[in-house]
């Protein structure tokens, strides 16, 4: 009984894996975003990429990992033995990073301040759709004990939605976003360059987040 409980668990972890997996190369190839993995019951904080597969996924040199690291551009959670893990948030922050500097040439200051600004707007748009969200059907998840839980959903669960339409008072707007890459061109042009464009980011250390309990399984409902 107890060897098939974890054959089973073991099982559940590797589709876990898997499914993951297919979701950050989505995220990285546009076809899918954190709102929609969020909604169809993904975990996006939760650490499930060795920095080698986060390099692979998002197309990112290990050394310009460990510089968004020690700039606080992109931080990955570690496990005990203080090996980094990155999350499905983590390989959209490191996939936007990578377009912003290889296709628009924006510097890290300025990088960092557009990644910011999204996300406020993404946080935003989720406070709205969690006010607006009816009661809904059921996902079923693996606790980290192995136990089967149930937890409440929204009925259009199931679709990646791209945009959610809001009040555009309430969040940062597209002129914004520009105005931070013109701030980051400008920037570039009185001089800044390599060497200054990491003033613009705090220096500070680390902030772990909780690391998740759960693992969701696809499809079961």
């Amino acid at each position: 009984m107890a060897r098939a409980s974890r054959t089973s668990q073991a099982r559940a972890a590797r589709q876990a894996k898997m499914l993951y997996d297919m979701c950050a190369m989505a995220i990285v190839a546009g076809r899918a975003d954190l709102d929609g993995a969020d909604e169809v019951g993904f975990d996006i904080e939760l650490p499930m990429f060795t920095v080698g597969r986060a390099g692979e996924l998002a197309n990112v040199h290990p050394q310009t990992l460990r510089q968004y690291d020690r700039l606080g551009l992109v931080v990955p959670q570690r496990t005990d033995g203080g090996a980094r893990r990155y999350s499905l948030r983590d390989i959209s922050r490191l996939a936007k990073a990578q377009q912003l500097s290889q296709e628009e040439g924006i510097n890290l200051a300025g990088i960092a301040r557009i990644l910011s600004l999204e996300e406020e707007n993404r946080e935003l748009r989720r406070q709205v759709e969690r006010l607006r969200r009816p009661a809904g059907s059921s996902v079923f998840a693996a606790d980290a004990d192995g136990g089967i839980v149930e937890i409440e959903r929204s009925r259009r669960a199931r679709m990646w939605r791209r945009q959610i339409q809001v009040d555009a008072r309430q969040l940062p707007s597209r002129e914004s976003v520009e105005a931070a890459r013109v701030a980051a061109d400008a920037y570039d042009m009185r001089g800044g360059g390599v060497a200054g464009e990491n003033e613009g980011i705090e220096r500070g250390k680390p902030v772990s987040r909780p690391i998740s309990r759960s693992i969701v399984l696809w499809g079961i409902d």
